[in-house]
């Protein structure tokens, strides 16, 4: 990943906690081209000592390719936006503030066993926030035993990580304002604002 000095994110911490902020991945692989898929993935362990877990459609052209010890990219993004030249209070490009990790790993696939734990606790994170939940042992078990076969899990052990969090906090305060301002007149970039504040308080503070 082109990843400035600038803007970029080495921390454990950070990538850790960015990964469960921002779960839904892009996974590719050499197949008999790069193949991707999109799906959520998450962390098992801790911050210093973790893994990805995950799964796919069998009928998902990209699980006729999956072995034990070949090497994914999963590609985790945060907010993003357009940010206009015409908002700077200097003459500049325009550009695009984002995040986003990468997590180069490699993968082992699940057993029958390891497949259910994992999607109980995928299930678990997403559904325990809701008014009323579904849990996984709340399915009937017909219902999952006729979709498991159907499925393929994997767990990723990484070997190399990048993050990048490029959010004009290296500009000035005044340009700063006017971007955000911009971004939160629109309710699909404010988090961008969001962000951008965050950074720069950071930056600020080295």
């Amino acid at each position: 990943m082109f990843c400035p000095r600038t803007y970029q994110k080495k921390e454990t911490d950070y990538h850790y906690q960015f990964i469960q902020d921002h779960p839904f991945a892009t996974m590719v692989i050499q197949g008999e081209g790069l193949v991707a898929t999109h799906i959520p993935v998450l962390t098992k362990g801790t911050k210093n000592a973790f893994h990805l877990v995950g799964h796919i459609a069998k009928s998902n052209p990209q699980a006729s390719h999956l072995k034990d010890g070949m090497e994914a990219l999963f590609i985790f993004q945060g907010p993003h936006a357009y940010v206009s030249s015409s908002w700077y209070d200097y003459n500049d490009i325009s550009t695009w503030d984002y995040s986003a990790v990468h997590v180069r790993a490699s993968l082992q696939l699940q057993t029958a066993v390891q497949l259910e734990t994992s999607l109980q606790k995928l299930v678990y994170r997403f559904e325990k926030e809701q008014d009323n939940p579904t849990f996984y042992h709340d399915l009937p078990p017909s219902l999952l035993q006729e979709h498991l076969p159907f499925i393929v899990g994997f767990t990723a052990q990484p070997i190399a990580i990048e993050g990048i969090a490029k959010y004009h906090q290296d500009v000035s305060a005044d340009t700063r304002e006017r971007i955000c301002n911009k971004l939160r007149g629109n309710p699909s970039t404010a988090a961008v604002a969001t962000e951008i504040e965050k950074e720069t308080s950071k930056h600020l503070s080295k």
